[in-house]
């Protein structure tokens, strides 16, 4: 879809606003490896997360969220509106010796706002590059940023352990020494009331607040773990209270934008970057619980994510949406919601504007949607209409099954949603929370539930890797319904079959050549990634991670 259909424009012709003031606050709040099945709006009763749920059934729930399935290449496509594969990130994240980053030939989501007007700050996780400050958010149209600019740290001790230790903790390009032994979730919470608080509300503010939980190493203060005694899974019960505090973040700033009186002119997006990390992936025990596969997969559980939006500028809430959404979209969509989505924009990007399709002027601007092309991986996917293709496999298939299925449950009270911080704080505004038994019907719509035939093949399967795509279009199996998708391509009805358990290969394989074909009219560019660089080793710089080819 990308180049032909990036000439499709939806842009709202009545005009709204009338000066900057009428502009709408934008801010979006990016959760790290947050499985589909770790808020409880998706059907979870192992835990509850009641800001989060608050958000989703007063505004949009997002069913057919799709992203990138690891992080760099996910912010790229967020903040840039381009599928990786058109400007080099399609390929793994960048590691911290690597000098490499999302290049600065992009024009990104902070500078097009700040065109428009827009106040822009940063708090928390960037991961598109800091070997040089020129790729720093500070650099890259945002007015301050606060937090990391790598992909993980200590939760605690702020040090990113890459190979070589170093303290990752920067306000814009100075260290922050002082960040050192407090939880960075609550540091970045506290930074975002504190900007919120501050702003001047005669211009619009765009807050981009990309949290690192629940991303491992597991960690959160031992009180608020205790209260999840219940879970079996130790580790599970980290990754609980490392949840909660994110949830708690969401009330936290919803509540001081009710307190400055800017949420009646908000559009707030609760997404996360990518999915659940999953059966020990990174040590990490995320739930995608039914989807199948993880982060760093191209089965559902890595693509498909959590998403919801809230506003009382959108209209038709709440609802479930149905419709293929894609991160690359946000940048002409909140273009769109803020009326600065220009004709000559419109070919920059491969996402399209859905502000139309979510107040529900329209319907879904596409029917296709290219998960990736990674040549370096021998892995692709795409999906058209129901159908998905996907071919090659990542870590020998270790991730390829359905994990995640919890233990451990909480009564599910609509009572307490409405009585979170985002259920206080909305009530007054045009999209408070609806009955509790229209949360509870939210809720099942919300729910993805499959059941696998008794015939459906192990996951896992050791067999010879393909040599190639090519190989694999060759090798294609037309007498099995087992899905090796290192061997021959697999194909879903993903509206059918969500959870991938039925491999149709075999019995279309019309649509499969189709799906082929078309996944060979997409030309990717080359890839970025670059060889570590000694001279980065935190030893050389005071034991801190910092821009040094500014400096060698």
């Amino acid at each position: 879809m990308y180049g032909i259909l990036s000439a499709y424009l939806l842009i709202t012709t009545i005009s709204r606003v009338s000066s900057i003031s009428d502009l709408p606050h934008i801010i979006i709040i990016l959760a790290d490896d947050l499985g589909w099945n770790d808020v409880s709006f998706h059907g979870s009763n192992q835990f509850l997360t009641p800001n989060i749920d608050a958000l989703a059934y007063s505004g949009l729930i997002l069913k057919d969220y799709y992203t990138q399935p690891i992080c760099t290449p996910s912010r790229a496509a967020l903040l840039s509106g381009k599928h990786p594969i058109h400007n080099g990130m399609q390929h793994d994240v960048i590691y911290a010796p690597e000098p490499w980053g999302l290049p600065l030939t992009e024009k990104l989501m902070p500078e097009f706002l700040q065109d428009l007007g827009y106040t822009t700050r940063a708090v928390g996780k960037w991961h598109l590059g800091f070997f040089k400050a020129d790729y720093t958010p500070s650099r890259r149209g945002f007015d301050s940023h606060y937090g990391a600019w790598l992909g993980h740290q200590d939760h605690y001790t702020h040090m990113a352990f890459e190979k070589h230790p170093g303290f990752d903790f920067h306000r814009e390009l100075n260290v922050s020494w002082e960040a050192k032994g407090k939880y960075a979730a609550d540091i970045f919470t506290e930074e975002a009331e504190h900007i919120i608080q501050e702003h001047d509300v005669e211009s619009p503010l765009f807050l981009y607040l990309a949290h690192i939980s629940p991303h491992a190493p597991l960690e959160a203060p031992q009180d608020l773990i205790n209260q999840f005694r219940y879970i079996p899974d130790r580790k599970r019960r980290t990754f609980a209270a490392m949840v909660t505090k994110l949830d708690e973040s969401v009330g936290r700033v919803t509540q001081a934008l009710r307190d400055k009186n800017m949420l009646n002119n908000s559009i707030i997006l609760f997404l996360s970057d990518n999915g659940g990390a999953t059966n020990g992936f990174n040590g990490n025990v995320a739930s995608n619980w039914p989807l199948r596969g993880g982060k760093d997969t191209l089965w559902e559980g890595g693509v498909r994510v959590v998403g919801a939006v809230w506003s009382p500028l959108l209209s038709g809430t709440p609802r479930v949406h149905r419709g293929l959404i894609n991160s690359e979209d946000w940048l002409p969509t909140l273009l769109s919601a803020a009326e600065g989505l220009k004709d000559e924009d419109v070919n920059k990007f491969d996402g399209f504007s859905q502000w139309d399709a979510l107040n529900k002027r329209g319907t879904a601007p596409y029917d296709t949607l290219l998960h990736n092309i990674d040549d370096n991986r021998t892995i692709r996917a795409i999906r058209k209409g129901p159908w998905k293709i996907v071919i090659g496999r990542t870590y020998g298939g270790q991730y390829d099954g359905h994990y995640g299925k919890l233990s451990g449950k909480v009564a599910y009270d609509p009572e307490v949603i409405r009585d979170s911080m985002v259920g206080r704080a909305i009530q007054d505004t045009s999209s408070p929370l609806p009955s509790s038994q229209i949360m509870l019907d939210l809720r099942a719509q919300a729910t993805v539930t499959c059941t696998p035939s008794s015939d459906v093949a192990p996951h896992v399967i050791q067999v010879r890797e393909i040599n190639s795509i090519e190989q694999g279009f060759r090798s294609q199996r037309k007498d099995t319904s087992e899905c090796k998708p290192h061997i021959a391509p697999c194909l879903f009805n993903i509206v059918e079959d969500p959870c991938e358990y039925h491999n149709l290969a075999a019995e279309r394989p019309d649509v499969v050549n189709d799906l082929i074909e078309l996944l060979k009219s997409y030309h990717p560019v080359p890839i970025n990634n670059k060889p570590e660089d000694p001279r980065s080793f935190p030893s050389n710089w005071n034991n801190t991670w910092t821009t040094w080819m500014d400096f060698v």
